[in-house]
């Protein structure tokens, strides 16, 4: 009896953590805030499935638009870069991201003049209809 006991906790915890990953999904449009030089930014990052392919958009408060590259979702974490032109430079900025329900939670970092600086970023999927 423990036997049998023991099993159907362990299926149904296993249940339960493919449920949580399930739920996890990058579609949609999210609101992302981070700082910068001590100034805060913020960004809109929209993303869109297609059956298993995932393609996006980040626009940032300057409304410079910028496609997301090298675009991932495995086990409830986003992975992307984007190029990003700032005056004459350019720049590789690569985000990984943990998507929990309604919520993106993570870091960037991007290569300036031979120094990688990372730097937080959180961000709200936005609700339909607004």
């Amino acid at each position: 009896m423990k036997v049998i006991l023991t099993a159907a906790v362990m299926f149904g915890l296993c249940g339960l953590a493919l449920a949580a990953d399930a739920k996890a999904d990058p579609a949609g449009t999210w609101k992302c805030e981070y700082e910068i030089g001590g100034q805060k930014r913020e960004a809109t990052l929209a993303i869109k499935k297609d059956g298993d392919k995932l393609t996006g958009m980040m626009t940032y408060q300057d409304k410079q638009e910028a496609k997301l590259n090298n675009l991932k979702f495995k086990d409830g974490e986003l992975t992307f870069s984007v190029e990003r032109k700032v005056n004459d430079m350019t720049f590789n900025v690569e985000y990984k991201l943990k998507v929990e329900g309604d919520q993106v939670k993570g870091k960037a970092a991007v290569d300036a003049g031979g120094e990688k600086r990372e730097f937080d970023v959180e961000g709200k999927r936005e609700k339909k209809g607004k």
